[in-house]
């Protein structure tokens, strides 16, 4: 039985009596990394969450153990108040796969470690300046308080990084964009200003960042969102 008292051991051996075979193959198409998979759905690996709690230390080992279930259950168990931009940076050193990228970049915003955006995204490594733009995209959603201008002063780390084409990169510099667009009426204008600029680029890779925020930006619904 799962309970906050749950050691490292007792939690994966729990996560192994839910391994799917078939899960595993379905994960590989969407391109997640299965080598050290159970195949276990995110849903459910939340749900041992809710039941084990948040423990940091316990997170830390867990992480460990290089299973893709058990740092999502690290991710999911660690507490943002106590996680320091140390901490985030070791485990950035062992990403290798955009789920896990995605759902660190939410535990990182939630522990406000905006002093690593930058830093991450100006690290040559793939997963690593994936999870800058995830940060971005995430903090123009859930921090609703925060000052636009905090927001807005990540448009430049997005035009300067526009022209990556590695898949993982564009597809979260784009994802950037477009939640700064959407967050409300005074982002909505310079993000589109640069989506129109990244539109109009030489380089392929930013002309699809631009044209595919373009669309979503000038869209009927979202505008009438943002009056």
């Amino acid at each position: 039985m799962i309970s906050p008292s749950s050691d490292p051991a007792e939690l994966i051996a729990h996560l192994e009596t839910l391994r799917s075979e078939e899960n595993v193959a379905g994960m590989a198409r969407f391109g997640i990394v299965t080598g050290r998979a159970l195949g276990i759905s995110n849903p459910d690996i939340r749900a041992v969450a809710r039941a084990a709690k948040r423990d940091h230390l316990r997170a830390m080992q867990l992480w460990q153990s290089d299973i893709r279930e058990a740092r999502l259950l690290a991710l999911f168990t660690a507490d943002p108040k106590r996680l320091t931009a140390q901490e985030a940076r070791r485990w950035a050193n062992d990403f290798n796969s955009w789920e896990i990228v995605d759902c660190a970049a939410d535990l990182f915003v939630e522990a406000r470690l905006d002093e690593l955006i930058p830093e991450f995204a100006n690290d040559e490594r793939q997963f690593v300046r994936r999870a800058a733009f995830a940060m971005i995209a995430g903090a123009a959603v859930h921090r609703k308080k925060e000052p636009d201008t905090t927001i807005l002063a990540w448009l430049p780390l997005i035009e300067a990084h526009s022209c990556d084409s590695r898949n993982f990169v564009r597809k979260a510099v784009n994802w950037a964009l477009r939640n700064i667009g959407k967050r409300n009426r005074d982002c909505h204008g310079p993000a589109l200003r640069l989506a129109k600029l990244l539109a109009e680029s030489s380089d392929k890779t930013a002309r699809w960042i631009g044209k595919d925020a373009v669309r979503e930006l000038s869209g009927e619904k979202l505008l009438a969102r943002l009056k």
